[in-house]
């Protein structure tokens, strides 16, 4: 078959498991059309006592110091897990970066704060093991597309979570929203289940957390968004401009909800910037 030929038929592969809702169906399309031959990857890496308290490292070879990227998946806080995206770790170590993608605790059993403690707590036990796979610990990225993105804003943006966990915010270099609902009124919303009986955005949306000392942040927006609508990036830059801390939102031309974190995989950039904005930040805020 021709490479081209290959090369449609495992973005149509990706773009199958993207909108799988099997988890082993994801996994398994995954695996065949991502390799990570090359890489150095360290499974399932335990940051806490329950059984999804773990997160998988993608390391370039030879890395030194590199910076460091936590990945959180989304869902809706009540689905996915780490190995639907080992496509985001294996396109970031590509471009130089040790990246952690990790699974978290879900709703409804686990209710907001609990996956935003998840991902504070391996953020602590990523920069406790990170120097030995070749990442820099004072030079750390969170990324989450969708309810992942929410998570990634909101565990650095409120003071409390970095503080309870002990990561000094300083050793943020920024965040990446990919698609998140940082600002929206969830009671109106199935994912009501997710946050507590009886709270209030103004209680949980990462808008309404932010601290002055924040790193920059860089908040993507797909056009053709029809699950998590615009306005919650409109508001969340809002609040940190509010705040004086540096933020980016970026609309990105064509893509919905789940083609703006597919574009992340290296055989479907032709879809949208995603990458490439990802990357640019990164490069822009790291730590020579």
């Amino acid at each position: 078959m021709p490479r081209a030929a290959l090369l449609g038929a495992g973005a149509l592969l990706l773009m199958t498991a993207l909108a799988a809702c099997s988890r082993d169906g994801a996994q398994g399309t995954l695996n065949r059309v991502v390799s990570t031959a090359g890489l150095n990857v360290t499974s399932n890496v335990r940051y806490g006592p329950d059984v999804r308290n773990v997160m998988d490292v993608y390391a370039p070879q030879n890395a030194r110091s590199a910076p460091v990227v936590l990945f959180i998946h989304g869902g809706s806080w009540e689905n996915g897990d780490k190995d639907g995206h080992k496509f985001v770790g294996e396109s970031l170590a590509r471009a130089g970066y040790v990246t952690a993608v990790m699974s978290y605790r879900l709703a409804p059993a686990n209710r907001y704060p609990s996956y935003v403690q998840d991902a504070a707590q391996a953020l602590k036990v990523l920069r406790e093991k990170v120097g030995a796979l070749g990442g820099n610990p004072q030079n750390v990225f969170v990324m989450g597309h969708s309810a992942g993105g929410f998570n990634a804003v909101e565990v650095v943006d409120n003071a409390r979570w970095l503080a309870e966990a002990d990561v000094p915010v300083s050793a943020i270099r920024g965040v990446i929203g990919v698609a998140g609902p940082y600002s929206y009124d969830f009671r109106q919303f199935s994912s009501a289940k997710a946050f507590p009986v009886g709270a209030t955005p103004d209680e949980v949306m990462p808008d309404r957390h932010v601290r002055a000392d924040a790193p920059p942040h860089l908040l993507l927006v797909a056009e053709n968004d029809d699950t998590v609508y615009p306005q919650n990036a409109l508001n969340m830059e809002a609040a940190l401009k509010g705040a004086g801390v540096p933020v980016t939102r970026t609309v990105l031309p064509k893509l919905n909800h789940i083609t703006i974190i597919a574009a992340m995989a290296r055989p479907l950039t032709f879809l949208g910037g995603t990458r490439q904005a990802v990357i640019d930040f990164i490069e822009a805020h790291r730590l020579p």
